[in-house]
């Protein structure tokens, strides 16, 4: 069963943000990345995308659903985006969905979209040679009861292996 996490803001989107994803929307329709497939809703601020594991990794014949909330100033800010329950064995994964990912935090860029961040994530569970939780996993957790965002996490990105 899957789980939705509450949006990060309540927060309406502003008229650029809405401009934008509206863009972003029909660029997915027309030319979706290979390995997505985008659940269309009513709801502008949160995407719901499956994710299928690339043939050859860990991850094939795999699916999974990241959730994408996306704030008031969007693409000023990055959005916040998670793995639904459950989130995939990877060493930069949660088990709360949580996703230590650079590009999602410190080194966001207004021109990055929905489909480059998740081909970043595809590449990243692609170039994984283990299934694991990172080692801090369960006291991360513990701390982010209560609906913590994942932006609200100060991360130390210096595992470039995985």
């Amino acid at each position: 069963m899957t789980t939705v996490a509450a949006p990060s803001r309540k927060q309406a989107l502003s008229k650029i943000a809405c401009n934008r994803l509206q863009k972003e929307l029909v660029e997915w329709q027309v030319n979706p990345p290979v390995g997505f497939k985008h659940n269309l809703t009513d709801n502008l601020q949160r995407w719901v995308i499956e994710v299928a594991g690339a043939a050859g990794t860990l991850y094939a014949n795999e699916t999974y659903q990241l959730q994408v909330d996306f704030p008031e100033h969007y693409p000023m800010e990055a959005p916040q985006v998670i793995f639904l329950h459950p989130a995939p064995l990877h060493p930069h994964i949660y088990s709360n969905g949580h996703i230590c990912l650079d590009i999602l935090y410190d080194s966001w860029s207004p021109a990055m979209t929905v489909s480059s961040v998740c081909i970043s994530i595809l590449s990243m569970l692609s170039s994984s040679s283990i299934k694991q939780r990172p080692a801090d996993n369960d006291r991360y957790v513990k701390n982010c009861k209560n609906g913590r965002s994942p932006k609200e996490t100060r991360w130390w990105f210096h595992d470039d292996k995985v």
